[in-house]
């Protein structure tokens, strides 16, 4: 009887974590789908870029070196979600073998 009553409460707890986890994620998505939908544009430039690409002939440049600024700002982040995900994964395969 003390088994069933202990398998019982573990379903529960598990149940209880996995609705968590469905509310955290669905909030996280939710907000990330908010951001990319309704981002606003931002020129990444320092300060010395923006004096060296200053005035009118030079906007293809300027662009050129927003673009390039915002490339080289995905990659690190890219990496941590990569890395994230893995170790995620990891926890995942260990959680299964302790079951």
């Amino acid at each position: 009887m003390f088994k069933m009553e202990n398998r019982i409460k573990n379903k529960e707890n598990r149940m209880a974590n996995r609705n968590r986890f469905v509310n955290f994620f669905s909030t996280k998505c939710f907000y990330f789908l908010i951001s990319v939908f309704f981002s606003l544009s931002a020129n990444a430039q320092c300060a010395m870029c923006r004096a060296a690409l200053a005035g009118d002939s030079n906007i293809k440049k300027a662009e050129a070196v927003n673009d390039g600024i915002v490339y080289l700002m995905v990659i690190p982040y890219l990496l941590v979600g990569v890395i994230g995900i893995l170790i995620y994964r990891m926890y995942q395969s260990k959680k299964k073998k302790a079951e």
